[in-house]
């Protein structure tokens, strides 16, 4: 019983390698790298910078 799930077991591995490699998972490892480097930097509209001002100081508070 253990050597039948065993081969089955690594049949599943061996399937999910293969579709890992042949499905474009490994083409462009890099892509997530640079993205950092390609961030926007604008700066954010007024109305977002008071929003996240606000939660700021909401989490800031000690809670009772």
């Amino acid at each position: 019983m253990l050597l039948p799930l065993s081969l089955a077991f690594v049949a599943m591995i061996g399937g999910i390698l293969w579709w890992a490699i042949f499905s474009g998972q490994y083409d462009d490892p890099d892509h997530a790298a640079r993205s950092i480097l390609r961030d926007n930097d604008t700066p954010v509209p007024q109305q977002f910078q008071i929003i996240s001002s606000n939660l700021d100081e909401n989490q800031s508070e000690p809670k009772a």
